[in-house]
C-alpha cells in the first residue's frame, strides 16, 4: 500500500498515522499523528486548512471512535501551511490548544504582518525577473488564506513535554525552518520528525519569511543532533514510516556534502550569483534542468543554492561580496 492512501494506520501502541491530502501539491499528502492521551488525543501536526483535509481527518478520527472535540492539543513541528493552518481552523471552532516551536516567532510575525522579504532575497540572489513573478504570486494571496495564520497558545522550547501516557522530548531542529522542532519519545524509540528527516526526499532549506543567516549550516547541525540520540523509528510528515532515523540522517548528510561539492564546482566554472549557480545544477532525483521547474520550485532552488553557497563561504572555500544589491560569489 502506498503511504499516500487515505485511512488511519497504527504505527506504535497508542499512535496512529493519518495521511491527509494536499490537492495540487507535489507532496500529495501530509502525515498527522494521533497520539492517545488519556481520554483524548494529541495530534502532531494538523494538515492544511482545506475542506478535503478536514473531511479526511474527521473520517480518520471517527474510525478511532473520536471526533474533533476529543483533540486536546496540536503539537506542530513548524509553521508551514500544510502543518499549521488546520490547527488554527479547528481551534476557532473547538478551542483546541496549539503549541509551536518558539523559533517560529519571527516568521509567523512576518506572515501575520504581510511582510514580503522573500522577494527581496530573490533580487539579492541575482534573480530580479524571478522576484517580479514571485511578487505577483504573493500579492495575489487572498485575505482569507492569510487569516489561516494566528499565534499559538504555547511557544515550545527544548525540554520534556509530559502527556498523560508518555513523555515527549521537544528538540529544536532549525534548518527546514528556523523554528522547526521534532518530538522524541525516548521510551518508545519514536521520532516524530516533521519535515526535518524525510525518507525519500530532501526538505527545502530556508524557505521562510524570516530566513536566518546560515540555514543549511543550522540544518546540518540539527541532523547531527538527531544522530546523537539512539536509533529511532522514523515517523515523517511526508513519506512512509521507516525503521532507522540514523540511516536516513547519514544519507542526508552525504547528500548535502555532495551538493556542496557540486555547488563549489559550478562557481569555479564561472557562475557568480545564487541564481546563476542554481541554473547550472541539476534538480530532483532525475537531475532536471532549472528551466524545467515550475515557478515555486525555481524559487526554492534559488534559495537552497544560496544556502549552500553561504556554507561554502563560512567554510572559507568561497568569498561573497554585495554589489548594487546583488551578492556575488567567487573562489578565494
Amino acid at each position: 500500500m502506498e503511504w499516500t492512501e487515505p485511512g488511519v494506520f497504527e504505527v506504535a501502541p497508542g499512535v496512529h498515522r493519518i495521511p491527509l491530502p494536499l490537492p495540487n501539491d507535489g507532496l500529495h499528502t501530509v502525515n498527522v499523528y494521533a497520539v492517545d492521551d488519556g481520554d483524548g488525543l494529541v495530534l502532531i501536526d494538523s494538515g492544511w486548512a482545506l475542506d478535503a483535509g478536514e473531511t479526511a481527518l474527521e473520517s480518520a478520527l471517527g474510525a478511532l471512535g473520536r471526533g474533533f472535540e476529543d483533540v486536546r492539543r496540536f503539537l506542530v513541528t513548524h509553521v508551514h501551511r500544510d502543518h499549521y493552518t488546520m490547527a488554527v481552523a479547528l481551534r476557532r471552532r473547538f478551542g483546541t490548544k496549539i503549541a509551536l516551536g518558539a523559533g517560529e516567532q519571527p516568521s509567523l510575525a512576518k506572515v501575520i504582518g504581510r511582510r514580503r522579504d522573500g522577494v527581496r532575497d530573490l533580487a539579492r540572489w541575482g534573480a530580479p525577473h524571478l522576484a517580479e513573478r514571485w511578487e505577483a504570486v504573493v500579492a495575489s494571496v487572498g485575505e482569507a488564506e492569510l487569516r489561516d495564520y494566528e499565534e499559538p497558545d504555547e511557544w515550545l522550547r527544548e525540554g520534556d513535554l509530559a502527556l498523560e501516557k508518555r513523555v515527549l522530548r521537544v528538540l529544536p531542529t532549525p534548518g527546514h525552518t528556523r523554528g522547526h522542532v521534532v518530538f522524541v519519545d525516548v521510551e518508545s524509540s519514536l521520532l516524530f520528525a516533521g519535515d526535518h528527516v524525510l525518507p525519500h526526499i530532501t526538505p527545502s532549506i530556508g524557505f521562510e519569511p524570516a530566513r536566518p543567516a546560515l540555514p543549511l549550516g543550522d540544518y546540518l547541525d540539527s541532523l547531527r543532533l538527531v544522530r546523537d540520540f539512539p536509533d529511532l523509528r522514523l515517523l515523517p510528515a511526508h513519506g512512509p514510516v521507516t525503521e532507522s532515523s540514523h540511516a536516513r540522517v547519514e544519507e542526508l548528510l552525504v547528500h548535502h556534502e555532495d551538493r556542496l561539492t557540486a555547488t563549489l564546482d559550478a562557481v569555479r566554472a564561472g557562475t557568480g550569483t545564487a541564481f546563476e549557480t542554481a541554473r547550472a545544477l541539476g534538480w530532483t532525483r532525475r537531475g532536471r534542468k532549472f528551466a524545467e521547474l515550475d515557478l515555486f520550485n525555481q524559487v526554492l532552488a534559488t534559495g537552497e543554492t544560496a544556502a549552500h553557497l553561504d556554507v561554502l563561504v563560512h567554510r572559507g572555500l568561497l568569498t561573497a561580496a554585495e554589489d548594487e544589491g546583488v551578492v556575488r560569489y567567487a573562489t578565494g
